[in-house]
């Protein structure tokens, strides 16, 4: 293998450090792979063995203001979004084609901030751009990664940023921007699908931080993209996080990505024309989660489909005074329940989709015990019931403060009580009618919300229960709402809230799951 180190000139002149891997005495041109990342180019050269074996070239690149990168990293991923005088994925793009040792195919890889910067590049990228394998990336950085309901992800961003070393104008720029303006929609390539004509495949994990984004991307390109993207991508999805996680161990098949979307096979049809079924591979790969401690128990398979999301009915578990979830709606006229939700004594985070804190199917016992935290738990299941697909939650609420946070958790309960985390949601009830704009609340005015708890896929198993929480704060994954009209904490005096969810005839607050309908296979 050959290395060479170049600083590539982007558009204004800033020069990226950027390191070409090649097969060890080749010398015709040959299809490339590129990875850009802020974690340093370095981590490049035991992947560049990787590709170069089998017959690649290797460009790793540190992003702009990063390690041996010219210029400033602030704002990061801004100097790749598409509508900003920077297109530093395009230039490097530009640059490569133009080299002896590219033939005029360039596939791009890479994971989390490395499959961050493959979302952005892919619209109107240079048509040598054929094919991308990102992997736990987001689509929308808004909704997905720093104000996913309108909340500030406070752990995400704050503990990411500062352990990598990146400039503080950035937590500046984030938090300045709270509402979905101009800044944000040049960080949305969901909105661009037309102008990506790039086969890909997206790869994710049902607790990973940016599952929504994983399966947006497959969704937007294979349906709206251009001729080479439309429906010529891929989507898998297993039981994992963003790192490793406790609480559940699935069995071994979880670990075994599916050979039809093996990341060189993908490459071996799209940048060297290998007839190798690729067109034929369904679009869908995804795992059935079900209770991994009961040999016998259904699900924990793979499956494939064609489109996603599979095909399901909608399953309403209507929320009871009594606390019990049921598929029938209340019918007392009048029934409500009441909290008080305090910003400085705040739900602690137990899991969920996380990065740098305890992440995955952790057991929300702890904290459903609280006075804050509203509990609907189903009877008893005598058939298992598969859930796969987007899940939303419709809340009537009220109260006494001009904003207020609303959370909703679902939880597989196991027979010995465990109430194990599957996903959760939040929405801040000001950008209820949309997060480019702010409509606060009357004091006790009833209201319809839409919480998105965005998707999975698990067999409740017979035995087992279905539990929903409702309640106003998950910190620190959230920062809590200081309940006084301020986007942040910290910013006036914190008021507590005293909020309230309708669970009656007019106002029947619920939770929609999408049954599986379609062949089991488990």
């Amino acid at each position: 293998m050959a290395k060479t180190s170049h600083m590539v000139p982007m558009r204004d002149g800033v020069r990226l450090a950027t390191d070409v891997y090649r097969p060890a005495g080749e010398e015709k041109p040959l299809p490339v792979i590129l990875m850009r990342t802020p974690y340093s180019k370095e981590g490049g050269q035991a992947l560049a063995q990787v590709v170069c074996r089998r017959g690649y070239a290797l460009v790793a690149q540190d992003m702009r203001g990063r390690f041996q990168s010219e210029g400033s990293d602030a704002v990061v991923f801004h100097n790749d979004a598409w509508a900003t005088p920077h297109r530093d994925g395009h230039d490097t793009l530009r640059w490569i084609i133009a080299q002896p040792w590219c033939n005029g195919r360039i596939g791009t890889m890479g994971g989390s901030a490395l499959g961050i910067v493959q979302n952005l590049m892919a619209p109107d990228a240079p048509d040598q751009l054929i094919a991308q394998y990102v992997s736990v990336a987001f689509s929308n950085m808004y909704t997905q990664a720093v104000y996913q309901g309108g909340v500030f992800r406070k752990s995400l961003l704050e503990n990411w940023l500062r352990s990598n070393r990146f400039d503080p104008k950035n937590l500046e720029t984030f938090r300045s921007h709270y509402k979905y303006d101009a800044f944000w929609k040049q960080l949305n390539p969901e909105e661009h699908a037309e102008g990506v004509n790039v086969a890909a495949v997206f790869h994710g994990g049902w607790y990973d931080i940016f599952l929504q984004g994983t399966i947006n991307s497959f969704v937007a390109l294979q349906r709206r993209g251009g001729p080479r993207a439309r429906g010529n991508c891929r989507l898998v999805i297993g039981p994992w996080a963003h790192g490793n996680f406790k609480g559940l161990t699935y069995p071994p098949n979880a670990r075994e990505t599916p050979v039809a979307v093996d990341r060189f096979r993908f490459f071996r049809y799209w940048l060297k024309g290998v007839d190798n079924g690729v067109p034929k591979d369904k679009a869908v790969h995804y795992y059935v989660m079900g209770d991994p401690e009961q040999p016998d128990a259904p699900g924990n398979v793979w499956r494939a489909a064609d489109r996603w999301p599979p095909p399901f009915e909608p399953l309403r578990g209507y929320f009871h005074a009594n606390g019990k979830l049921e598929m029938t709606a209340p019918t007392a006229p009048d029934a409500d329940l009441t909290y008080r939700y305090d910003p400085l004594d705040p739900v602690p985070t137990l899991g969920g989709q996380n990065l740098n804190i305890p992440k995955g199917p952790m057991d929300q016992r702890p904290v459903e015990s609280r006075p804050d935290v509203l509990v609907f738990t189903s009877p008893v299941l005598k058939e298992p019931v598969e859930v796969t697909g987007p899940i939303r939650a419709r809340l009537y609420v009220s109260s006494d403060c001009p904003d207020t946070d609303f959370t909703v958790k679902l939880c597989d309960v196991y027979p010995d009580g465990r109430s194990m985390l599957l996903t959760d949601g939040i929405l801040r009830a000001r950008f209820r009618e949309g997060f480019d704009r702010e409509v606060f609340l009357e004091p006790n005015r009833v209201y319809e919300l839409e919480v998105d708890l965005w998707s999975t896929s698990l067999v409740f198993n017979r035995g087992h229960r279905i539990r929903v929480s409702v309640s106003s704060s998950n910190a620190p994954r959230f920062e809590p709402n200081p309940n006084n009209g301020q986007p942040h904490m910290g910013m006036g005096n914190p008021r507590v809230a005293n909020n309230r969810l309708y669970v009656s005839a007019r106002y029947p607050s619920h939770i929609v799951l999408p049954r599986y309908t379609g062949p089991k296979g488990w």
